[in-house]
């Protein structure tokens, strides 16, 4: 019984922690392409929006094309003849495992230039949480209890709900 009930904590607690990390979608439903004119800053303003971890992943859908993670001066010049990483599969993930600056470019002629290029921050476990630009006042919690309560709680519930299968064989 402790051996199931041990196997069953273990396996949540590999859960919540493999829920942490993000697979982001460049492009969102477009995909990894050229960006219409005059949006030449599209992945760049998308890509300040989001807030990259250390472990998340990128992941770039495309067709006749590539990406390139380069460093910052090909970043720059839109070119790289010795890239970090390149891929032309069509369905590339990049996994984000240093805190850093990653720079992506297209390894198409001229695509980069037009726009698809890339620059992101990954931030790593020891960076301070981002400072709020006017934080809003804290509503109570319905419960009245702390949201990490609420959240130990429903681990609690989850528990509760297991514990009647794991004792049935026993």
């Amino acid at each position: 019984m402790a051996n199931r009930l041990m196997i069953t904590l273990a396996v949540l607690l590999a859960l919540i922690g493999a829920s942490r990390a993000t697979d982001f979608e460049v492009g969102g439903d477009a995909g990894w392409v050229v960006p219409p004119a005059g949006q030449a800053g599209t992945y760049n303003e998308w890509a300040s929006k989001n807030r990259f971890l250390l472990g998340d992943s990128v992941h770039f859908k495309y067709k006749k094309d590539s990406v390139m993670v380069v460093t910052e001066e090909e970043y720059d010049k839109c070119a790289s003849t010795h890239p970090i990483f390149f891929s032309n599969n069509g369905d590339t993930e990049v996994r984000l495992d240093h805190p850093g600056l990653f720079y992506f470019i297209s390894g198409v002629t001229g695509h980069c230039e037009r726009g698809q290029k890339m620059a992101i921050k990954v931030i790593g476990p020891d960076a301070p949480p981002p400072a709020p630009s006017t934080p809003p006042p804290s509503p109570p919690h319905p419960s009245g209890a702390a949201p990490a309560v609420a959240f130990a709680g429903a681990l609690v519930a989850v528990a509760a709900m297991l514990l009647p299968v794991i004792l049935r064989d026993v």
